[in-house]
């Protein structure tokens, strides 16, 4: 089992580029990286001391999402495109110029492999089936503007462990609950504190639910950000997550920062659904572990660099995180 006392970072590559997502080959050290400047990076080993990555190019701008299933690799972008990657070849074997009308901010695979969800600015999470590339879904439930008549956006999704649910998140700190195979709303949570308005000097909000992942037995939904900002010019308030029981639509838990600043950017639950862990950060980063029991920050750990996504193995012991110039490799074994 992972020991949560032992978060350390392990290794660290500079990189160029500005690193936005992550995916884990399963049982490997390889892993592929989207990046600002348009292209994947297929890693072959990230515990190497070199990197000597193969690039993946299509699209036009950030790759924000990258999912994997089996042999084939999906990424998305603010394009508004899908691309899919035959991981052996390195080929593109299908892509979807409009899978978006707007930025694609995040993309997320059921555990079966079978099934893609992508969210986006348009304000629309679609469910494709990943084998046919066919649009199955199209949920609409959340406001497409915030309280105060701005655009909102839809910062990320997530399906339950059994594969039965799908949650997704927005900017004002809402989160839905949908049923997979019939595409209903089931339950609507709301974490207030991660939505900051300024209504004097910059007429304008920053914040959002940046993150959201189920717990092991699917009964908890936990959606991260930042809490509430003084300067909106700046990532300034600290990190903040809430947990909520989201069948009874009750918040359970409630985990403002203490040390680290900054946004809430990917949360991954232990195995036993004890504790979690989160990343993020402002300008810094950081990696932050919960303790779902005394409802207290088990370990808190500084970052060289903003986290803007990780992902684990199946054990926990290792994730691996991407960075704003950085890749970086953490252990808790």
């Amino acid at each position: 089992m992972p020991d949560p006392n032992k978060l350390k970072l392990a290794k660290e590559h500079g990189r160029s580029e500005i690193l936005l997502s992550v995916a884990l080959v399963p049982e490997t050290s390889r892993v592929f990286v989207g990046a600002s400047d348009g292209k994947v990076y297929d890693i072959a080993d990230v515990l190497a001391d070199k990197l000597e990555p193969r690039e993946l190019t299509g699209h036009q701008s950030y790759v924000t999402g990258l999912a994997l299933a089996g042999e084939t690799l999906i990424s998305g972008s603010y394009d508004g495109q899908l691309i899919w990657w035959n991981i052996a070849s390195g080929e593109k074997t299908r892509s979807i110029a409009a899978a978006h009308a707007k930025w694609i901010r995040k993309l997320a695979i059921s555990p079966s492999g079978e099934l893609l969800a992508s969210v986006g600015d348009d304000m629309v999470c679609r469910v494709w089936n990943v084998a046919s590339g066919e649009r199955l879904h199209e949920l609409r439930g959340h406001d497409e503007q915030t309280p105060h008549h701005f655009p909102s956006m839809l910062y990320a999704c997530a399906f339950s462990p059994d594969g039965t649910k799908l949650a997704t998140v927005d900017r004002v700190g809402t989160g839905i609950v949908w049923e997979v195979a019939s595409g209903e709303k089931l339950a609507q949570v709301v974490a207030p504190a991660l939505y900051t308005w300024d209504p004097t000097a910059r007429i304008h909000s920053i914040g959002g639910a940046r993150s959201v992942t189920f717990s092991p037995d699917g009964k908890l939904l936990a959606i991260g950000g930042m809490g509430q900002v003084g300067n909106i010019d700046h990532l300034e308030g600290k990190s903040h997550l809430d947990i909520f029981d989201w069948q009874a639509q009750r918040r359970t838990h409630e985990f403002p920062g203490d040390q680290f600043k900054g946004l809430t950017e990917q949360m991954i639950f232990a195995p036993d659904g004890k504790w979690l862990v989160a990343l993020g950060g402002d300008n810094g980063g950081w990696a932050q572990i919960y303790d779902l029991e005394t409802k207290k920050v088990l370990k808190q750990e500084k970052a060289p660099t903003h986290i803007h996504a990780a992902v684990a193995d199946a054990k926990l012991d290792t994730i691996v995180a991407a960075g704003h110039g950085k890749l970086m490799v953490w252990t808790l074994s």
